[in-house]
């Protein structure tokens, strides 16, 4: 291997490194813009699209859907903090082809729903579960944007369950990330969308399919 290739990968490591340090202690951001972020919560973001549940597989009705329903019935639930402005954090929002794809697995069927039947699926299984998953896509203390996730290979990311997902940038021209749950018997999350509501405090990335806290069979 060159000595080139050697420095290259160690400031790769480096970098990881401090981005995970930074997600574990920073009380403000990894952000390096100096204006000042914006307090829109994501959980207005989310509650912008009346659409309701659709045929559109890209967008987060069944997200949306099931942040309300945790709410509604725990109203002091830590997922609480996602309509908290002022608190720095970065998310990771399955769509809804993400929730079907989850639902058809935990069923083993090779249909998938439609997203008003994944979320009745998803609900079903119980709010405290709900309410688990959903903090398990929430990173609390840091505003992590697009070119800071680049960096971060490596990375693992402590999320608001206590528990870490880790950090895959792949691809040798075009860099993608992909993120590495506690489940190994299907493919991992993929960031297919960067930045959702850049410029404020809150920030996510939409994913692929949706992160799981425990080994599903």
């Amino acid at each position: 291997m060159r000595i080139t290739r050697v420095g290259k990968r160690a400031a790769a490591v480096a970098t990881a490194a401090i981005v995970a340090s930074a997600l574990s202690t920073a009380p403000a951001a990894a952000h390096t813009k100096t204006k000042p972020l914006g307090t829109k919560s994501l959980a207005a973001v989310l509650t912008a699209d009346k659409s309701g549940f659709d045929r559109n597989g890209h967008d987060y009705d069944i997200l949306t859907a099931a942040v309300q329903a945790v709410l509604k019935a725990k109203p002091n639930s830590p997922v609480k903090v996602l309509t908290d402005g002022k608190t720095a954090l970065t998310a990771f929002l399955p769509n809804d082809r993400a929730f079907e794809l989850l639902v058809a697995d935990i069923k083993h069927s090779k249909r998938l729903p439609g997203e008003k039947a994944a979320f009745t699926a998803v609900a079903g299984l119980g709010i405290d579960t709900v309410e688990t998953v959903l903090l398990y896509h929430v990173v609390p203390g840091a505003t992590v944007d697009r070119k800071a996730a680049l960096k971060s290979d490596g990375a693992k990311l402590k999320t608001a369950t206590g528990a870490t997902i880790k950090v895959d940038v792949y691809g040798r021209w075009h860099k993608r990330i992909a993120l590495i749950d506690a489940d190994r018997s299907d493919r991992n999350p993929r960031v297919n969308r960067f930045d959702i509501n850049k410029g404020n405090k809150q920030i996510a990335h939409g994913i692929d399919r949706v992160l799981r806290p425990i080994d599903l069979p």
